[in-house]
């Protein structure tokens, strides 16, 4: 317990301190921030991470000018969690499991500080420009207090929605709340542009997948095609506002792509090699490239740190994709969305920072989504109150290629009562099974995975990533080490 307890004690001191390359200025050490967040995005479905049906020039262009993390997780295998996680440093499952169901309340509280609160206290400009899903107030613009009315006309769509992003630290907010939710329409701020006055309905043609768009209002002539290429136009839009300002501003663009419903734009189609959905992976880079664009056009790239990662793994039409195209959006991995396997939750992770960030180098050592919030802090040197951010570690030495991780451990969940937790390469699924989406038998057969015959899966990452080997009843100390560490830790 005391080996435990020291250990806890020096990843709380090092996500506290700050730690700088140089002795700079501080205004040299604020730079302007840009969060990329795909939607629903595998650990394969990028050229730089090994995909040889889709091509992602834009985003392999980050890679090459920053650091590409291999071993980096969200916190969750499904949204909401994963982005509450990383705004708020802390584990989801401290609060919840489920994502934010349509017309549901924020899930964050008054007393917490998100990461754009905090950066707002350092003289930041905060925008979100994308998919919310972190829930509203909606009953404040209820008319009809039956609170599973569905009909445009249970709103009052002329008042303002509190409880959202502009009440959790951002300045601004444009975006469509969640592409597959009601109600079907643009918000900017706290207000809906365009009063919904239909109930939902569907185009007649998908390209792939399903539509996966729940009842409720909807603006007359939706188009779920032009979502993408309007929050696209909106930041970058936003960020030719910014030349020349001389204050900092940090951008949080979680896109509503590659995400059922998978729209990818006429432009787009036949783009790549993995059918429509790689068709939208090839319109999520070019997003990532137009507002690259408008920040070297504004003469802001050179002092911008940029973020890309995805809030979990590909959903369940990515083992369609391998019967259909050859492509496996997991890449190595097992396991897809909701799994507590690696495929539901090791994700992309790129950082570009001119001059601070190493260009053209890897890193295979551990991190999680969940950390950017104190690695931000180190940053900018915005001191984390007592009691905020509480899971976040900061790994600036690791980002900046000038020391090891400061995680060693990490804990993996998506349903209530399923855990995993990872020390070092050591992974415990202290559950029957990783596995929560349902797995065709082809492919377990393909991949050579076989039934489980151990209450729990224990596995050694240092001798491959893909999770075939259960060591569980070799090593029954690690078991009972690792158990005993997760209880631990849920318990603080």
């Amino acid at each position: 317990m005391r080996i435990l307890l020291a250990f806890l004690s020096t990843n709380i001191l090092l996500s506290a301190v700050p730690i700088f390359l140089s002795p700079c200025p501080l205004a040299a050490q604020t730079p302007n921030i840009v969060i990329f967040y795909a939607d629903d995005l595998g650990y394969g479905d990028l050229s730089c991470y090994g995909s040889q049906k889709i091509k992602t020039p834009h985003i392999d262009s980050l890679a090459n000018s920053g650091r590409r993390f291999t071993d980096a997780h969200s916190s969750s295998g499904i949204c909401s969690p994963s982005r509450y996680a990383l705004l708020s440093g802390e584990y989801h499952w401290r609060k919840f499991h489920s994502i934010v169901q349509s017309f549901g309340p924020s899930v964050f509280d008054a007393a917490q500080l998100t990461l754009p609160e905090l950066l707002k206290q350092q003289g930041y400009e905060t925008s979100c420009i994308g998919k919310w899903h972190l829930g509203w107030n909606w009953n404040e613009i209820r008319t009809n207090q039956n609170l599973k009315g569905l009909s445009p006309a249970d709103f009052d769509w002329s008042r303002p929605i509190p409880d959202g992003p502009l009440a959790h630290g951002f300045d601004s907010y444009f975006g469509d709340d969640v592409p597959n939710f009601p109600p079907y329409a643009w918000i900017e701020n706290d207000r809906v542009l365009t009063a919904p006055s239909i109930d939902r309905v569907e185009p007649k043609n998908i390209p792939e997948g399903n539509w996966e768009a729940r009842p409720g209002p909807m603006v007359e002539g939706w188009d779920f095609f032009d979502v993408m290429p309007t929050l696209t136009r909106k930041a970058v839009h936003w960020i030719e506002q910014r030349q020349g300002t001389q204050t900092p501003f940090f951008l949080y663009m979680p896109f509503t792509s590659p995400h059922a419903p998978i729209v990818p734009t006429q432009e787009f189609l036949g783009t790549s090699q993995a059918g429509p959905y790689g068709d939208y992976v090839v319109q999520t880079d070019h997003t990532v490239g137009e507002v690259l664009g408008a920040l070297k056009k504004s003469n802001l790239l050179e002092s911008t740190l940029i973020i890309f990662s995805a809030d979990n793994g590909p959903e369940r039409y990515a083992y369609d994709r391998i019967q259909n195209y050859d492509h496996y959006s997991m890449g190595a991995l097992r396991g897809l969305k909701r799994d507590l396997w690696e495929g539901g939750h090791r994700v992309p992770l790129i950082l570009s920072w001119p001059g601070h960030i190493p260009p053209h180098t890897t890193s295979d050592e551990l991190i999680s989504q969940i950390d950017l919030y104190a690695t931000l802090a180190a940053i900018t040197q915005a001191p984390i109150p007592s009691g905020q951010a509480r899971d976040s570690l900061n790994q600036l030495p690791l980002i900046t290629g000038v020391g090891p991780t400061a995680r060693q451990v990490i804990i993996h969940n998506t349903q209530p009562h399923q855990y995993a937790i990872r020390e070092e390469n050591w992974l415990l699924i202290n559950h029957k099974t990783g596995g929560v989406s349902q797995v065709p038998a082809w492919f377990d057969e393909q991949r050579g995975y076989s039934l489980n015959n151990s209450p729990v899966e224990l596995y050694n990452l240092h001798d491959g990533i893909t999770q075939h080997q259960n060591m569980a009843d070799q090593h029954p100390e690690k078991i009972k080490h690792l158990q005993t560490l997760l209880q631990t830790l849920r318990d603080q």
